[in-house]
């Protein structure tokens, strides 16, 4: 027979252990994508993905101007968040083509458009944004690959006022980044989506103190929000590749669109620099 001290020792003992049992950890967030990131990585030309693309007839859709397909090759990771991006006034995509490549290999499916007319005011590229992001998530060869939930917007002068219009008709988007955008409206206190707006310091087509300055003011102040204004830089820095540009912009969309707080260290505290010639946050973000 078992001796009662030891049955009371064992006893004891499955009880401290299940006292000190870990509880089961949280479950790992499903959208992060990619390996941890480094400062390296998102200021890098290429992110972890290697990626294809295709071409977008415009005689093949509807509701804008055609455009170009970058998305990443891999299915083994699940699908991705994916995000339009227009062109500015009297642009074609090519001017906006760079962000295809730089966002597709850090994980994005993305779709740079062109527009019905290159004439084409901020809310029209705003509505053709949505148009574009419903052909990728409903019709587009890779739909497949796209988590419809995890969408983004982003656009050029014209364009990045028309994602301030595109965010403000769906708040459902989860990121939006208007780059040197040029909007004649100037209150978006009704808009809910986590928005980037990036400004230029020698910007005279769309100056910052009345355009990007006022709208980043104008958003709610309980909204994620960030306002990067370029150093020495003019109205057409973000059609060329820019690192700052893409670090900030890779940091917020994986940041809102992915949730990967992995890439909250880039964005909070405020970053700064010789290329940064003020930066406007909101952090901690939520």
């Amino acid at each position: 027979m078992r001796n009662p001290v030891t049955r009371l020792l064992g006893a004891l003992t499955l009880a401290a252990a299940l006292v000190a049992a870990p509880t089961p950890a949280q479950a790992a967030n499903p959208y992060e994508r990619g390996p941890a990131p480094t400062v390296a990585s998102i200021e890098a030309s290429r992110g972890y993905y290697a990626f294809a693309q295709v071409t977008v007839a415009r005689s093949s859709v509807s509701g804008f101007g055609g455009g170009t397909i970058y998305y990443p090759t891999s299915t083994t990771d699940g699908t991705f968040g994916a995000i339009a991006i227009s062109p500015g006034f009297t642009a074609s995509q090519s001017s906006v083509a760079w962000y295809g490549p730089r966002l597709a290999s850090q994980g994005f499916v993305v779709i740079t458009i062109d527009t019905l007319s290159t004439l084409d005011q901020p809310a029209s590229r705003g509505t053709q944004l949505l148009a574009a992001l419903d052909y990728l998530t409903n019709t587009s060869s890779v739909r497949s690959r796209i988590d419809a939930t995890r969408l983004g917007v982003m656009g050029h002068s014209m364009g990045g006022g028309g994602s301030l219009s595109a965010s403000r008709t769906r708040p459902q988007l989860q990121a939006a980044i208007p780059l040197t955008p040029w909007h004649g409206t100037k209150n978006w206190s009704s808009d809910t989506v986590p928005t980037l707006i990036i400004g230029a310091e020698n910007d005279t087509t769309a100056p910052v103190a009345s355009h990007a300055e006022p709208f980043y003011t104008s958003l709610p102040s309980s909204l994620d929000k960030a306002y990067l204004e370029l150093n020495n830089a003019t109205h057409s820095a973000p059609t060329s590749t820019n690192v700052t540009i893409a670090k900030y912009s890779i940091s917020w969309l994986k940041r809102f669109i992915d949730n990967d707080t992995r890439y909250e260290q880039f964005l909070c505290p405020a970053p700064s620099g010789s290329t940064i010639q003020e930066y406007r946050d909101t952090c901690p973000h939520s």
